[in-house]
């Protein structure tokens, strides 16, 4: 393996030491995590509690990314930095200040909406798309201002473009496919794909099995064929990766994740009621330890090293060296 930076755009897991000795094992230098779904600002913040004690009994293989050169630092210290984020608004509740107080406790990247109509836009499971309200505009303009990443993955088409018209700065898709892959409202129109790559933001793809062409069964080939087809349409240093890999969770997170605390009727979101648990895992990843699976398809595809470098972790590096900083602030490298 190389020594370029391997950084993955999302993951969930049932965190543990176990855990965090497979990113080592996978060299993984930075992974974007989930802090929140559904959960208010209260419990926002013991979930940040939660990491702080990870990051003191795991120093050895783990640190927190409070800057993007905090990513160098990780990886030339042998450990995984680990950026926090959220998948959901639900934590700033009503209260557009609570976007600078998170950020102040690192945490860097917030989607605008989780499957559901959220106070800042619509999401992807909604009837009707209304576009980026109000509030969400404010948001925006508040998370450009800290140093927030907006990420549009589970954003509905309409609220997804006007997310990538209004902000001033540019956004993410962390973790999604395009729909020519799979055809399904989860996955980015080839509009939203040009519309990122015109903003220079970025699109991480995911390994969900739900979202990639033939499910459980797609081999590597297949998903390096997307990639290559991705990168047609939107220039490789425009795209990344973001497995969406929800490891060691019990399918009761699976049910809440889907239903938070609002649904009566069960909602089986990308799934079933036929099929209403975890998809098989993917034959070529089955947890964090299989990341250098996706590098390798990449080098056996006939990506370019520079290619592969930009895709494995280096536009991620790149992204965030400008995404993190606060409005008019330089970073110290």
């Amino acid at each position: 393996m190389t020594d370029r930076l391997r950084i993955d755009g999302l993951q969930y897991g049932r965190w543990s030491r176990a855990i965090f000795e497979e990113m080592r094992a996978a060299q993984l230098d930075a992974v974007h995590v989930t802090a929140a779904y559904w959960e208010n600002a209260r419990e926002l913040m013991a979930n940040i509690g939660a990491w702080h004690r990870r990051f003191e009994a795991h120093a050895d293989l783990i640190m927190p990314v409070r800057t993007a050169a905090d990513i160098d630092h990780a990886k030339a210290s042998g450990r995984t930095g680990i950026i926090l984020g959220l998948q959901n608004c639900s934590p700033i509740e009503d209260a557009v200040d609570l976007i600078s107080v998170f950020k102040q406790l690192d945490v860097h990247i917030m989607q605008i909406s989780y499957n559901n109509q959220s106070l800042m836009s619509c999401g992807y499971l909604e009837n009707d798309d209304a576009g980026l309200s109000r509030f969400g505009r404010e948001a925006i303009r508040e998370m450009n201002r800290v140093g927030m990443v907006v990420d549009t993955s589970h954003t509905a088409e309409r609220s997804t473009l006007e997310a990538i018209e209004y902000s001033a700065r540019p956004t993410v898709v962390s973790h999604a496919n395009p729909q020519s892959a799979r055809a399904t409202l989860r996955n980015k129109s080839e509009r939203v794909m040009r519309a990122v790559a015109e903003s220079n933001g970025l699109m991480g793809f995911s390994c969900y099995p739900f979202h990639l062409p033939e499910g459980s069964d797609t081999p590597l080939e297949q998903f390096t064929e997307m990639v290559a087809r991705a990168v047609d349409v939107m220039g490789v240093e425009h795209l990344a990766i973001g497995t969406d890999l929800c490891q060691d969770q019990p399918v009761e997170v699976l049910t809440w994740m889907r239903n938070g605390n609002w649904a009566r009727v069960m909602d089986y979101g990308e799934g079933s009621a036929d099929q209403p648990d975890w998809p098989r895992p993917l034959s070529w990843l089955g947890g964090a330890r299989d990341f250098p699976n996706i590098e390798k398809g990449l080098e056996a595809r006939g990506f370019e090293p520079t290619e592969v470098d930009a895709l494995i972790g280096g536009n991620w590096r790149r992204f965030l060296g400008e995404a993190l900083k606060p409005k008019g602030v330089g970073e110290n490298e």
